[in-house]
């Protein structure tokens, strides 16, 4: 029988963005707050400095600072005609665990998604006519607008220590920026990073094609910073260790060394890691959350922890899991196409599916080895662009971003070598020697539409170390999605072959969504939020319709994903609904709409 603790005010489930957000901002309310961290303790100066962060083979290959599949995973199809089978190895994406969660190892891109996503369906309605929008893409508005989150936006950007060019301040588009992003208030808090040589080439290519190249908006520090809350970030030191990797000069703005310790300095916050939160309990009437059941996964002792408000704020698939294993909302079923709880998951176009063209030069060297998470250069225009016509462009919704830069060139895992050149051998070796210096790769993010086969479910065989039914994903690319694809391709050709490289190969593919390789950690879907209850899972405020004393915060609320990475918009909601719990939900507990 589970150990009963004494009842609090808040549990707050997840320590990374969101959740060190909410512990940051309802903290000072004095109420007594718990925040239950599966994972371990993190700092960067126990974990994450030098020598010991420069490691390939530990942190690249070997995915430390990331969910064990050997303790927990999830089962994987393509379509629900498919048995499930469980994921053993991280491979597409890379959840992350411990305190900070994937906010330690992301890149650190950073954008504000606008209206053109948040109203979606009443854009494309609006612009090409109901018609145009196809049976089974549920597509739907959020229930809030870009107006009504900018304010976050900028909150966010201020806190994590965004590095960007403004392209639309207060109405006037801003040269060098992105003229396509909905309107800002502020610039960013730091300039853009450095360019690069292949930045370069990249964003005068671009240009004299006509389109619109700016800075990739990201949290690498270009000077030192001192963010809203007096936490002090240092410079970006080019290093090339960024994404998979924590930071070891505080210069990648993520949740352990910004929103967590101010959080913490709160007596009343208590933060408790090791902690694996089981299920949200719910009283008779399955209406209210009376608190959550949790293991310490250390002792394997079971505990109850009562509460009169509980936030799920990891990560999107374990949010939608808890969901599920707890009974909140009705689960969604591919067949019949009912229910909610688990619906219009959706996934991300990267890689090379969406026009990774490699370059190769003979007579430039990029030196890639100096690099950050976000360094770079993108173009907009295929996605935000309200003059792009994607009926003449294949006929689809949605769009891509396509970009160059450099990210990383670490010993292991950058070896580029034109195709046909043996994977080992003498001769591989003097080939990677040749190109190393000489190649460059132009490429593209795309969005995702929903479609009823896309799913999350939970398992009917597969069980996880207590007994429960793991998470089952469906999901494959479908045609909408191949066509955001194509265009993405062409375009990224054409941007390529100005910048006149010796050779260039396109690794586009049309094979269907593997859990393998690496594509990006940008899963979205699963408790969609909107503005009424008989089609999404929460309001507006993050609140579930049917438990109101349970916020979800995440990209598990997203009901579609977009060309842009999700870390924005979930920080703009995560200080959008502690603003509303803070403000309007605690001074009278119940539906906010």
């Amino acid at each position: 029988m589970a150990r009963k603790l004494p009842p609090v005010d808040i549990v707050i489930v997840g320590m990374g963005w969101a959740g060190g957000i909410m512990a940051k901002e309802l903290g000072p309310t004095g109420l007594k707050i718990v925040v239950l961290e599966r994972g371990g303790p993190r700092t960067t100066q126990d974990d994450f400095n030098i020598p010991q962060i420069r490691d390939d083979l530990r942190f690249q290959q070997r995915n430390e600072l990331m969910m064990d599949v050997a303790k927990d995973t999830l089962t994987v199809r393509n379509n629900p005609s498919e048995e499930a089978l469980p994921m053993r190895r991280l491979g597409s994406f890379l959840p992350g665990e411990g305190v900070g969660g994937s906010g330690v190892h992301w890149s650190g891109h950073n954008w504000r998604w606008a209206d053109q996503d948040l109203k979606i369906r009443s854009n494309y309605e609006q612009r090409y006519g109901k018609k145009y929008i196809p049976d089974d893409m549920n597509l739907k508005d959020w229930g809030i607008s870009y107006a009504e989150l900018e304010p976050y936006y900028e909150k966010f950007e201020y806190t994590a220590g965004i590095s960007g060019k403004a392209g639309n301040l207060n109405g006037k588009i801003q040269k060098g920026g992105n003229p396509f992003e909905g309107a800002r208030k502020k610039d960013y808090p730091l300039p853009p990073l450095t360019a690069a040589l292949a930045t370069n080439m990249f964003t005068k290519a671009s240009n004299e094609l006509g389109f619109h190249a700016f800075p990739r908006p990201t949290s690498q520090m270009s000077k030192p910073f001192t963010n809203i809350d007096g936490q002090q970030l240092g410079q970006c030191q080019y290093c090339g260790y960024c994404e998979k990797f924590g930071c070891e000069s505080n210069a990648k703005g993520s949740p352990h060394i910004t929103v967590i310790p101010v959080a913490l300095k709160n007596e009343n916050v208590d933060l408790r890691t090791f902690s694996w939160v089981q299920k949200v309990l719910l009283d008779s009437t399955g209406k209210k959350a009376t608190g959550v059941l949790y293991v310490n996964v250390l002792t394997g002792e079971e505990i109850e922890q009562p509460a009169d408000l509980v936030i799920l704020s990891g990560f999107q698939l374990n949010n939608v899991h808890l969901l599920l294993l707890s009974g909140i909302g009705k689960p969604y079923d591919p067949k019949t196409r009912e229910g909610l709880v688990g619906a219009n998951y959706c996934y991300q176009a990267g890689g090379g599916r969406t026009g990774a063209i490699q370059l190769f030069f003979d007579d430039r060297s990029f030196n890639p080895f100096m690099a950050a998470g976000g360094l770079g250069a993108v173009v907009d225009d295929f996605h935000y662009n309200q003059d792009f016509d994607r009926a003449k462009a294949g006929g689809y919704i949605g769009g891509a971003t396509i970009a160059a830069g450099g990210s990383n060139a670490r010993p292991i895992n950058y070896h580029p070598v034109p195709p046909g050149t043996p994977q080992w051998g003498s001769e591989w070796k003097r080939e990677v020697a040749k190109w190393y210096q000489g190649s460059v790769v132009v490429n593209g993010t795309g969005s995702v539409m929903p479609h009823p086969d896309n799913c999350l479910t939970l398992d009917p065989t597969y069980k996880n170390r207590f007994g429960q039914p793991l998470l089952r994903m469906t999901f494959d690319f479908h045609e909408n999605d191949f066509k955001v694809m194509s265009h993405a391709v062409d375009m990224s050709a054409k941007i390529a072959k100005a910048m006149n490289p010796k050779m260039m190969f396109n690794n586009f593919s049309k094979a269907g969504w593997t859990s393998v390789p690496y594509q990006s950690t940008h899963n979205t879907g699963g408790a969609m939020m909107g503005s009424d209850p008989r089609t999404s899972v929460v309001n507006k405020y993050l609140q579930s319709w049917d438990v109101h004393n349970v916020f979800v915060t995440g990209a598990a609320v997203f009901p579609h994903n977009s060309s842009y990475n999700p870390t924005g918009p979930v920080g703009a909601m995560a200080f959008w609904a502690a603003d509303a719990i803070k403000n309007r939900y605690l001074k009278n507990p119940g539906l906010l709409v």
